[in-house]
């Protein structure tokens, strides 16, 4: 069997959602952590767009977090995505607009000061709001059943339990399903291994080489 390889950053919430996966479906994989900060020539060679993750298998590279999801439910069971089509087709949807929350949450994460942040804050918080009622009764995405769509959401609510030492932000104030989908997806087994158990320590690590208000909310706490 050829070995999976993960190329990955340890913080990077879209290697994230691959480890999940990969732990979730039992699949066999080494993970090679990267400096994003000194990219090695030899990630560069490979990597169309200078971003990870990227999977090497039998000799290629595939790239992009959503690609590679879908190539790991193609190619390993048990599946994770809805027997239906068009369940299926909507949760793929779900998990594009998942990756758009990633992105916002980066953006909060920079924001230089108090009044940028709080924007971002209640871009993301009506995001949330808009999640609310596609929910099932739980206590995942779509019912009893852990999806791939949960694994393309965890790393989100992951970065909120640290930013939430900063203080409540309240966005998810008004999203009582949602809370109670954070909670079990911070129990899932697979969750908790993609983070680690030094998640919050590199995330802090990272957070001072960055200028951010965020940064300044956090610092009396570390």
């Amino acid at each position: 069997m050829n070995t999976i390889e993960l190329v990955s950053h340890e913080l990077c919430p879209f290697v994230q959602r691959a480890v999940i996966a990969l732990t979730e479906k039992g699949v066999p994989f080494t993970r090679t952590s990267i400096d994003l900060d000194d990219r090695p020539q030899w990630f560069k060679d490979i990597s169309p767009l200078g971003k990870v993750p990227l999977l090497r298998v039998q000799g290629e590279v595939i790239f992009e977090s959503a690609v590679i999801l879908e190539y790991l439910e193609e190619t390993h069971t048990p599946a994770l995505h809805p027997a239906d089509p068009i369940a299926r087709a909507k949760h793929r949807a779900w998990i594009e607009y998942s990756s758009g929350l990633l992105m916002d949450n980066y953006a909060f994460l920079l924001a230089p000061d108090a009044a940028s942040m709080l924007a971002q804050r209640d871009v993301i918080r009506a995001k949330i709001e808009r999640l609310e009622p596609v929910l099932a009764a739980g206590p995942y995405f779509a019912g009893p059943a852990f999806l791939l769509v949960d694994a393309a959401f965890a790393p989100f609510f992951g970065y909120w339990d640290v930013f939430e030492r900063a203080g409540d932000f309240k966005v998810f104030e008004r999203a009582p399903k949602v809370r109670a989908w954070r909670r079990a997806l911070a129990q899932r087994a697979s969750v908790r291994a993609a983070f680690g158990a030094q998640f919050e320590a590199l995330a802090r690590g990272a957070m001072r080489k960055r200028t951010s208000h965020l940064l300044t909310l956090l610092a009396p706490h570390v």
